[in-house]
């Protein structure tokens, strides 16, 4: 059976691996006043369009994800013709709008298919399903890596959905913003009042970082640390106790970065981290952040995400 995976362009994950494992993107157009982009995970031109004043707004950027028909047509034109069956994983569906139109347009999908396969020659029937990663960014990662890793395995289709909710539910994605106010205008933009205009500015005058972490659709601060570097570092070495402690549910640790890699390479801790993963057989995976996680939490961010049943933050 021919399996496909499709993603949104807000999963992070490396665009060698997108490309290798023929990972479909799911573009969310990005608007700052009047300046647009279709967000295809291109750093290039990412970094280009968050130049100048449109950089300076960026915290105004208006998002649009694939429309239900845009879904719909992307389907039929292209992927009931490559696949027999299809995973689609989302962005938390608390955040984004793309699973809730990935879902609708999977009723339409399914009762169209048939003529458009049958015209080149194939009867055999296909089935897509809809997963909502519950997480954001790194998270989103987690479980398409896992697709791919048991779709190159061989697995069926339904054990592979077995596992993936499975994994949704324990994905632990930690987060370090570099600036608080950015994150504040942010989520106000978005009608979100979880931080505050005093916890921002009072943030910003004593150097103190949050950790923010996201599991199950739900994001909230889990620590406070003094200075960027320090909550980096604390991220990182977080990451090594669970690697060590043989608490991840599978081999994998993502992360993603609001800048160049080789800034987030020099941070305090990063090298621990790499050589404890090697010593523990888990591959890292490392990737620019996506325009959608730009524009939403800053430059300089740096989220780390793995799975686990264990998500408090110590």
């Amino acid at each position: 059976m021919r399996i496909g995976i499709i993603a949104d362009s807000a999963c992070d994950l490396p665009n060698d691996f997108f490309e290798r494992e023929n990972i479909t993107i799911l573009p969310v157009t990005i608007q700052i006043g009047q300046a647009v982009l279709a967000d295809t995970r291109n750093e290039e031109a990412t970094m280009s369009f968050l130049s100048g004043e449109t950089a300076a707004r960026a915290f105004e950027a208006e998002s649009t994800p694939f429309t239900v028909q845009q879904v719909h047509d992307l389907f039929l034109s292209r992927l009931v013709h490559d696949y027999d069956y299809v995973f689609c994983i989302t962005t938390t569906r608390t955040r984004s709008a793309i699973h809730d139109n990935a879902v609708q347009a999977s009723y339409t999908i399914l009762n169209d298919y048939k003529p458009v396969r049958a015209a080149s020659g194939n009867n055999t029937p296909f089935a897509l399903r809809v997963i909502d990663s519950q997480n954001v960014f790194a998270g989103v990662g987690v479980p398409v890596i896992e697709a791919a890793r048991m779709r190159a395995a061989g697995e069926a289709p339904p054990k592979i959905r077995a596992h993936l909710e499975r994994i949704t539910v324990n994905t632990q994605a930690y987060m370090v913003p570099p600036d608080l106010h950015y994150l504040r205008n942010r989520i106000k933009k978005r009608g979100d009042k979880s931080v505050s205009f005093l916890s921002a500015a009072l943030g910003t005058a004593l150097d103190i970082k949050p950790i923010l972490h996201c599991n199950k659709g739900e994001t909230g601060p889990v620590g406070k640390v003094k200075g960027y570097e320090t909550a980096a570092e604390k991220l990182f070495e977080f990451a090594c106790k669970r690697i060590v402690r043989g608490e991840l549910m599978t081999p994998t640790l993502n992360i993603c970065f609001g800048g160049d890699l080789d800034d987030m390479r020099k941070l305090p801790g990063y090298e621990r981290m790499r050589e404890t993963c090697a010593a523990n057989n888990v591959e890292v995976f490392e990737s620019f952040m996506g325009l959608s996680g730009l524009v939403n939490v800053g430059r300089g961010a740096l989220v780390i995400a793995f799975a686990s049943e264990k998500s408090k933050f110590e």
